[in-house]
């Protein structure tokens, strides 16, 4: 299996991981996020999946539980904006260099702001997409805050 970009910045700054593959394919009524909970068996506020918005009009990434949603004014708060929209799903893409459903807060053309819900340093590990449909990554929280160099905050609901 090809690494991702993801995968590629784990093993340059010699992160312990573990990827976790899966069959992407899910039924409509689930989202991405959700088909990895059910087909890896795990917590869903352990899963977190990776949001693009606007805040101010300035790309931002949101990593926030599967089990929750994303709060737009609380992440406007956490990076010190007013505003905050979700961005539009062809931005999301170009600016990553991933696809829907397997963007991954880590290994992005272009670093942006990033924001991870302060629940995930509750846990010893998250996952987090790997960068490709039906691939996660399992890593420390502390790791995932430090390569993305994000911030905390209560961001989910």
């Amino acid at each position: 299996m090809a690494a991702t970009p993801a995968v590629r910045v784990l093993e340059r700054a010699r992160v312990a991981h573990t990827l976790h593959s899966y069959d992407p394919e899910h039924p409509a009524d689930q989202g991405h996020g959700e088909a990895a909970v059910a087909a890896l068996g795990a917590d869903p506020r352990r899963v977190l999946k990776t949001l693009l918005a606007r805040v101010d009009g300035a790309l931002t990434v949101a990593v926030v539980p599967v089990s929750g949603s994303l709060d737009l004014k609380a992440l406007a708060a956490a990076v010190g904006g007013r505003r905050a929209v979700m961005a539009d799903p062809a931005d999301a893409e170009r600016t990553t260099g991933y696809v829907l459903g397997g963007i991954s807060p880590l290994g992005q053309r272009k670093a942006l702001p990033t924001v991870v819900d302060e629940s995930a340093l509750t846990f010893d590990t998250v996952l987090v997409s790997a960068g490709r449909r039906g691939l996660q990554v399992e890593l420390a929280p502390a790791d995932l805050v430090r390569l993305t160099r994000a911030r905390t905050a209560p961001v989910g609901r």
